[in-house]
Parts: C-alpha cells; structure tokens; sequence
C-alpha cells in the first residue's frame, strides 16, 4: 500500500520587506568610518517623490560632517547616530506621493535631499526635484544640483551682472568653475585663480586666468588696476586674506567664515535648480565629473575629496544603474 504523504504546512508567513543600502558612520571620525547598511525600503508620502538613486554628488560639505568639523564649528552639537550623508542627487522616480503632479513613475529627475543621497532610493519633497535633461548624464546631474545652487546664490548674493568685473578664486574646482559658467553667461568679465596647469581649461570657460599664489594678486592688479567689482573665495582653504584689497568688503564672500564677510545665503529652491537646467540646455552648463566611485566605496570617495582641491565633483554611482564601463573608470 503506498505512504500516504503529509500535506505541507501553509507558508502563511509575509514576503520580505524590500530593503535598500545606504552609507552612514556611528561616529565622527576618518573615512573609514563610513559603511554601508540596509535599511527599509523608503515610502513616499504626501507631496513626496520616492527616487531610485543613480548618482549622488560627494561634497566638502559631507567631509566637515563625517569628521565632526561641522559640529564644532556649530558649538558642538552632535549628530544622531547611525547618521546618512548626501545632499544632491540624479535618479529615476518609481513612487508618486498623494498630490504630486508634476511627476509621473519613470521620470528622470535631479535634486537635493539633507543628508541622505548616498542611498538606493530617498524620498523627497516633489519641490526639491526637477526633471532631468536628456543631454545631461547621470554624473553630472547627481554633481550638480547642491554646488550648482550654491555658485548661482554666491553669484546673486553679490550682484554680479553684465558689464561687471568678477574675480573667482579656485576657479577651476568644481564650485569655481560653475561660477564661471554662470558670471560669462550673465555677461560679466571674470577673472580666475588656478594653477597653472588649469589656466587653458579657465580660457576655455571663457576666464582670464591667474595664478592661485601672491603672484597672482599682481596679475589680477594689472588685469583690473581700479580692483574688481565682485570677489568670490570658491575654495575656502587657501589663504585667502591676500585677495580682499582687490574688491570692496561688502563685494567679497568666502566658503571660509574666518575672514569676517557677510555669510553666504545659499538658499535652496526648485526655481534655482530649473534656471540652472535652462542654463545647460542654452549654454552647455556642466560641472565636469573627476572621478566615480560605486556607492559601497564611499570612504574611498572621501579620501579623494580629502586630497585637495581639483579640477571637477567625485560622484557616487549606484551599481545596478552604472554601465560598465563607467565601473572600469572607477576602479
């Protein structure tokens, strides 16, 4: 007689959560620090966008945090641990919140979140995204949503217009070099500091180009001998007190606090980020990408941040999204 078999017991148990890496650190300290985690997947709620995450802008800004600097400069108050990093980002929308319209699932999008674009997918307000151009990759667009803002209120804050004189100290770094993009295309004369070896790269931006030492206080004296109208310190590491007798106190500001000007209001908004596409889709603006690194090697995208000023934005890549050869460059 055949065994009977007994019947399997029901798996009444629910399907996994879906889960998303992100980086964090547990506390304040070197690159290493850094690690990634998973966390449950985000839900977009009213007026939100959820984003699967492509590219994600590595800042200094991300650096003064990990380390603490950020915390001592603001009398020591303490971040929450575990704490996430990333404030610009480029990805594609998967979840539309209650009220958004403006959005549809599958849109190529780009915008800024507070602390959380090293990740899989975020969620955001739909008023902190924009669509993404065609012409513009997803480098680019992760790179400049935070530093591309950031030069443009630098630029107003300072009145720069047609016919003006603009001198841009670390003109060829990745802040810098937007803020030149944007000075040329408003019609004002600029002026920028480099080494040597980036002054072809600055003509190219349309800049007169000097060097980034003492020796180019001088040039810049002969290149404007009645000073500049605008001065705009886009480093903020250098020393930079050489340079304010070239413009009027109130016509000068710097990354640095320690010079005592007036503090940079870089205020955030999706009419800001819109006007910075338009100004890629009429002008070409970018902001050239250096190196990229797949989002599970944060630290060592820090390490290259922490190097020193160069030439263009390290970016973090989400690995699913970046194409091979893009992981060859990074590697």
């Amino acid at each position: 007689m055949a065994s009977q078999r007994s019947p399997m017991p029901a798996n009444d148990s629910p399907p996994p959560s879906p889960r998303v890496k992100a980086v964090v650190f547990d506390r304040y300290g070197a690159a290493e620090v850094l690690r990634a985690i998973d966390l449950p997947m985000p839900q977009a709620g009213p007026g939100e966008i959820r984003v699967r995450v492509r590219a994600a802008g590595v800042r200094p800004s991300d650096i003064a945090l990990r380390s603490g600097l950020s915390a001592r400069a603001h009398g020591g108050a303490r971040a929450r641990f575990p704490h996430r990093l990333g404030n610009e980002f480029a990805g594609v929308v998967d979840q539309i919140g209650a009220g958004v319209a403006d959005f549809a699932v599958g849109d190529e999008v780009m915008g800024w979140a507070a602390a959380m674009s090293y990740a899989e997918a975020l969620t955001v307000p739909a008023t902190q995204a924009v669509h993404k151009p065609h012409t513009m990759t997803w480098a680019v667009a992760g790179a400049l949503p935070s530093t591309g803002q950031t030069a443009h209120a630098a630029l107003r804050q300072l009145g720069v217009g047609a016919g003006q004189t603009v001198l841009i100290h670390g003109a060829a770094g990745a802040l810098g070099c937007v803020a030149v993009q944007l000075a040329v295309a408003w019609g004002a004369r600029v002026i920028g500091t480099a080494a040597a070896a980036d002054h072809d790269y600055l003509r190219s931006l349309g800049a007169q180009p000097v060097n980034d030492d003492n020796a180019g206080v001088e040039q810049v004296r002969a290149l404007a001998p009645h000073g500049v109208d605008a001065l705009f310190d886009a480093c903020g590491q250098d020393d930079f007190a050489p340079w304010l007798a070239l413009a009027a106190p109130q016509r000068a500001l710097s990354l640095s606090p320690r010079y005592g000007l007036a503090e940079l209001r870089s205020a955030r908004s999706r009419e800001r980020l819109a006007e910075l596409v338009a100004m890629h889709e009429r002008h070409g603006l970018l902001v050239p990408v250096r190196e990229m690194f797949p989002l599970t090697r944060a630290a060592e995208a820090h390490r290259a941040v922490e190097r020193g000023p160069a030439r263009g934005k390290v970016v973090l890549m989400v690995y699913e999204a970046m194409p091979l050869a893009l992981l060859r460059l990074s590697a």
